[in-house]
């Protein structure tokens, strides 16, 4: 099944759907103000950082939101930034995982919306330039690599190893960029991963989230849905559903299902409350979960909407119930926000471990979805509660913040780029009707930039069709379009019969 169509008559839902899309406003207007063109804004401090090279980050990550948002005036200052300034020709020790994501996955998406050839050759210019990293004896790739030189590494406090959440979590974009520029070298490097990856494969689907890049084999026992983990089992599901579903992606479909199986093991029930939770295994279960992890909810009801009948019930209620935990992570915060991880003890169901806030945007996302998967209106009202949590706790004149500590409320010195590209976009999605970005015709990479799904009807890039792109009159729904001169007066008929 695919995900309900629910519509947004109340005043109420536009009211908050205003709300977030003002939030973004000021985020951006800030970072214009004080960060044009470097990677974060420091809003306390009133100046910008760079610590992904300079590769203008807050920019591309921000390009999709403003789109979907209609702030066109933002988008085109955003736009001829990219086309003038950004480069990748520069001396940087880059994370292949970071870099893909955050800047490959933004150029796609924003390339997809609006058809600029430009974002196009950008993604390709930067690809080709990641593409040593997989030059090993596996094709595992290592973790980081030298933008200019093409000199590529594994950190030290890895032992060597790879991260699996890193190797996992490039098949989106790599495959997305063969399929739109027609070279197949991408997706022949990412999805030689997850074979080689299958070759080790467990009975219960849970990959260690440490892998030789040498070997091919696992280094630890860690199994984890946290950090380093996370985005792997994401993609095993994403890559099928961007492939259509068709013969040639089934492979990933039944990893996903195998990996799901094995996630079951991994929940138990805290005390008093049976919140369910996602522990962590190495050689026992450990009564860990990050927030990170929060993205499993909405995985689960992604995973439900497209399953036969006898697993999607299963999946969506694992979802409903995983979801509920993540919101008591911010509820049953002093500020309301989370922090980054959870233990969960006997009689005391969850304390605050790591105890910071960074605007992270997992649990809204799952929201997102939930509400998408059942048209149920708690998600909703759950998300807002959060947004003003972020609103009240992180808003300053300046920009927005994350917390030190949530249980005082001190506040750091970072607006993260993914604030704009995730937590803010997921929160304006989830007050929008669904025929927004439809997730039956696009897939969000995991910083939330939109990928439009396109068949695979065999092996490689076979039959494709010259034609199979979408333009931007196909994208956003007419009552969702801002006033921009661009967005005006469009005909849209490829989304007539959602309306």
């Amino acid at each position: 099944m695919q995900g309900t169509e629910f519509n947004d008559k109340d005043a109420v839902t536009r009211e908050r759907r205003d709300k977030v899309k003002a939030a973004m406003v000021h985020a951006w207007s800030s970072y214009e103000k004080y960060a044009w063109g470097m990677d974060e804004l420091l809003p306390q401090s009133r100046r910008g950082s760079n610590e992904f090279g300079g590769l203008g980050a807050t920019i591309v990550d921000s390009l999709d939101t403003l789109y979907i948002m209609g702030l066109d005036a933002e988008f085109q200052k955003a736009k001829q930034w990219v086309a003038a300034n950004m480069t990748f020709d520069k001396y940087y020790d880059a994370s292949v995982f970071e870099t893909t994501i955050r800047v490959l996955g933004g150029l796609l998406s924003a390339y997809d919306l609006s058809q600029d050839s430009m974002f196009l050759n950008k993604a390709k210019d930067l690809a080709d330039r990641l593409l040593p990293a997989w030059n090993t004896p596996t094709g595992i790739p290592f973790t980081t690599i030298n933008l200019q030189t093409g000199h590529a590494h594994n950190s030290g406090w890895t032992g060597g190893s790879s991260v699996l959440a890193d190797l996992g979590t490039e098949q989106v974009e790599l495959i997305g960029l063969s399929q739109r520029t027609r070279n197949p070298l991408y997706m022949e490097k990412a999805e030689n991963v997850i074979k080689k990856l299958k070759e080790v494969f467990p009975a219960d689907g849970l990959l260690p989230m440490f892998i030789s890049p040498h070997s091919g084999k696992p280094t630890t026992s860690k199994v984890t849905f946290g950090a380093m983990g996370d985005s792997f089992f994401e993609y095993l599901l994403k890559v099928w559903i961007l492939g259509n579903k068709t013969e040639a992606v089934n492979l990933y479909w039944e990893m996903w299902q195998q990996s799901m199986e094995g996630l079951q093991t991994l929940t138990k029930k805290s005390s008093p409350s049976g919140f369910l939770y996602i522990a962590e295994r190495s050689s026992s279960l450990i009564d860990k979960m990050d927030e990170l992890a929060c993205f499993a909810p909405g995985m689960l009801a992604l995973g439900s909407m497209n399953a036969p009948s006898e697993k999607a019930p299963v999946y969506l209620n694992l979802a409903k119930e995983l979801v509920k935990t993540c919101y008591n992570f911010y509820a049953r915060s002093p500020t309301k926000l989370a922090g980054e991880n959870y233990l969960f003890r006997q009689g005391q169901d969850m304390v605050v471990g790591t105890s910071w806030n960074i605007q992270r945007p997992e649990t809204v996302e799952s929201l997102m979805y939930l509400w998408r998967a059942t048209g149920d209106n708690i998600y909703r009202d759950w998300g807002w509660n959060i947004f003003q949590a972020f609103e009240k706790q992180g808003r300053i004149d300046s920009g927005y913040v994350g917390l030190r500590d949530v249980n005082t409320g001190v506040k750091d010195d970072k607006m993260q780029s993914f604030f704009l590209a995730e937590t803010l976009k997921y929160l304006y999605l989830l007050f929008s009707p669904s025929d927004l970005i439809p997730l039956n015709e696009w897939v969000f990479n995991t910083e939330a930039h939109p990928i439009r799904i396109i068949s695979r009807p065999g092996p490689g890039l076979e039959g494709l069709k010259d034609n199979d792109h979408v333009n931007k009159d196909q994208v956003i729904p007419s009552h969702f379009r801002g006033t921009g001169s661009w967005l005006r007066n469009v005909k849209h008929s490829s989304l007539d019969h959602l309306h």
